[in-house]
């Protein structure tokens, strides 16, 4: 079986930092490709979401997004489209000024979400709101926007979603 995770970075972030490169050793792990496309000439994120979608994804049996803050938002976005196995979250930027969707219709046989408290780019009730709209456990963690101060706990959580999904 052919499987792939798909990282989508944020919107000041590059493609293959610490967070990429650590979310990428987990999935390698466990047997899945690994894919982070570079947004970082692509201001829009109505755009992202375009060039996400024309990403070579279509031949996995297994797909999974995971998007950090505009990441969050590409991959929730593009989820009905792509159809993944897994969608796993962090920070999402959601309901923000700029950003064209706010009804989202997420779409992955798991999705998880993580947030920090102190997050200051987007606010954690944005984020709940989701959530509550999806049914989806939120996750939060006393940290901000990029969860550095919180990334073995959450590359072990990536560990038990990737193991869960089979």
């Amino acid at each position: 079986m052919k499987k792939k995770v798909i990282y989508s970075h944020g919107k000041d972030s590059v493609p293959w930092g610490e967070k990429t490169r650590a979310f990428a050793d987990v999935a390698k792990r466990h047997g899945y490709e690994v894919e982070s496309p570079d947004y970082r000439t692509q201001p829009d994120p109505d755009e992202r979401v375009k060039q996400l979608l024309a990403t070579d994804w279509q031949e996995y049996d297994s797909v999974v997004l995971v998007g950090s803050s505009m990441g969050g938002y590409i991959s929730t976005v593009a989820s009905p489209v792509i159809k993944p196995k897994g969608l796993f979250l962090l920070a999402p930027a959601f309901y923000l000024p700029g950003y064209q969707i706010t009804g989202f219709t997420p779409m992955a046989e798991a999705i998880a979400v993580f947030h920090g408290w102190q997050d200051d780019i987007v606010p954690p009730e944005h984020v709940w709101r989701f959530c509550q709209t999806h049914r989806i456990r939120l996750n939060l963690y006393d940290a901000d926007h990029r969860l550095m101060s919180v990334l073995p706990e959450l590359a072990a959580e990536f560990d038990r979603f990737l193991a869960e999904l089979g």
